[in-house]
């Protein structure tokens, strides 16, 4: 009989080691019914394809894609019960690294699941279209769940079937070869699957959704052809737009709460994925934990509604902007609807991080406020302050147009054709949407000048939804904004930013997440990444 059983959370025999693992080696199904009896009809294939999706990460909560960017220059996260970050950014995370190892197990478990299903598709009794998707679904979750090992971790083993434990002492694929499978894998996907589902079947992989992450892995490895072909692919397909409300001037800040949820700018999403939001970014005042506090770095990235920086600006003006981030309104409106400064009110509370008395809960220093003096506006809905977990339902976008748009006018510049007449026409329509001017090829009329635009914009647009993380890297900034201090917001009393941490990263050591010390004990053919 077969000893392969549906739905084992292990991989590699990296879970051996774990006793809660040991049953699913000699049991199948919770109910112990085996391959040869499990794969009959077409609600088998359902339920064996559903695990596949399972592993797609929240972003407040699970896997908490949010988070990433607490290891970049945005954000600075503490209560290590949500994961150690703190030793990340200090440049201290070792093998045994809580963050590396969820993240790794849960992508090959799934990985395990999904070639599961691929294995044994073929002999279930359904109608010859449905399985033929469900087969793509199958193909392009592997693939995805093989580009985020590959975009953390570099080359990994590439796992195509459901390995025994027998079959489980596999070497690494280099990162080339991993990317190849990944780039091809959703490629073909991507012209096979379907460019839309009904409602019922929103949350399926889509041509659109392999093709938008087809742009994200090119761009981190440089591969420029290849993501401005799929980025335009999704451009002319139509099928996504910029939202829009019915006060335009609400239309970004609705992007991320239950007003604009159902939205047609969101491609591949998390539904629910941001049920933790209140109790991960709200303020101690109103029921929440400030796990998530935005630094002064992010802050001062987000321009002037004129269109100038702040470094454009005179030194006293600079002074009063960074003690007064909004003053008079005069901000990108994305500021607002993405970060809670000092002196602004959330429901009935008006923050004032610098007010050290006791009954202030959300002052500097209280275990569950803010450690910048700045808070997490984006995601963060007054009606998730209920403590009623079923109500608390608001989708996470790990993938929005906006994000193509702006992948596709990178993809332009950085094969050399910074001035075509795409680059501005897409980066504007972003900056419009958001209530910013447009940007003009009188100002940035250089290749260096649009390539920083485009960084600005993308920085700013998609503050705290997991991208800067992986942009800093391929950017080659990493090393420039994750080495020496953390700064806040100004503090009143001494007129000078708060000092948060001090960070050291080594990006020879840190560019690579620590492949899981409990991988490494049990697959003698694993080698480490370097530094670790």
């Amino acid at each position: 009989m077969n000893k392969r059983y549906i739905f084992t959370a292990c991989l590699a025999g990296s879970l051996l080691l774990s006793t809660s693992c040991e049953k699913f080696l000699v049991q199948d199904h919770p109910t112990s019914v085996y391959d040869e009896l499990w794969w009959n009809t077409a609600a088998d294939a359902e339920l064996g394809l559903y695990r596949g999706y399972v592993g797609i990460p929240d972003g407040l909560s699970g896997r908490q894609i949010m988070f990433l960017d607490a290891l970049s220059d945005q954000l600075v996260a503490r209560q290590s019960t949500r994961g150690e970050y703190e030793a990340y950014v200090k440049g201290i995370q070792a093998s045994d690294w809580d963050k590396a190892n969820h993240i790794y197990m849960d992508d090959y478990k799934t990985i395990r699941r999904v070639n599961r299903l691929l294995e044994n598709i073929g002999r279930v009794y359904m109608e010859e279209p449905l399985r033929e998707r469900f087969i793509l679904e199958a193909r392009a979750l592997r693939a995805y769940y093989h580009m985020e090992l590959l975009m953390l971790f570099g080359g990994v083993p590439i796992v195509t079937t459901a390995l025994s434990p027998e079959e489980s002492k596999m070497e690494r694929n280099t990162a080339e070869e991993v990317y190849e499978f990944v780039k091809t894998e959703l490629a073909f996907c991507a012209e096979q699957l379907p460019e839309r589902y009904d409602f019922a079947d929103r949350t399926r992989i889509t041509s659109g959704i392999a093709n938008s992450l087809l742009t994200r892995v090119a761009l981190f490895f440089h591969d420029y052809p290849t993501a401005k072909e799929a980025s335009f692919k999704v451009i002319e397909s139509d099928v996504y737009q910029l939202h829009r409300s019915a006060n335009p001037a609400n239309s970004y800040r609705d992007l991320f709460g239950y007003a604009g949820e159902l939205n047609n700018e969101r491609i591949f999403f998390r539904e629910n994925g941001n049920s933790a939001a209140f109790t991960t970014i709200g303020m101690p005042s109103e029921g929440g934990q400030s796990v998530l506090s935005p630094t002064a770095a992010i802050v001062d990235t987000y321009q002037l509604k004129d269109g100038r920086n702040l470094q454009e600006l005179p030194a006293d003006s600079v002074t009063l902007f960074q003690r007064d981030p909004n003053h008079k309104d005069m901000r990108d409106p994305r500021l607002k609807a993405s970060i809670l400064l000092v002196g602004d009110t959330f429901m009935s509370s008006t923050l004032n991080p610098f007010d050290n008395s006791n009954i202030n809960a959300n002052r500097l220093g209280n275990q569950y406020s803010t450690v910048t003096g700045y808070w997490v506006k984006k995601y963060l809905d007054e009606r998730d302050k209920t403590p009623s977990a079923s109500t608390r339902n608001l989708d996470f976008m790990i993938i929005r147009y906006a994000e193509v748009l702006l992948s596709y006018a990178e993809a332009l510049v950085e094969s050399g054709e910074w001035s075509h007449p795409d680059v501005l026409y897409y980066v504007n329509l972003v900056r419009n949407r958001a209530g910013m001017p447009s940007a003009t090829l009188e100002k940035y009329n250089s290749e260096d000048k649009m390539r920083q635009l485009i960084r600005q914009e993308r920085t700013v647009e998609l503050a705290f939804e997991g991208v800067h993380y992986f942009d800093i890297r391929r950017w080659g900034t990493w090393e420039n904004v994750m080495n020496g201090v953390v700064y806040g917001a100004v503090d009143p009393a001494t007129g000078r930013k708060i000092e948060v941490e001090t960070r050291t990263t080594n990006g020879n050591r840190s560019y690579w997440w620590p492949i899981p010390e409990v991988e490494m004990l049990s697959n003698p053919n694993i080698v480490q990444n370097p530094g670790y």
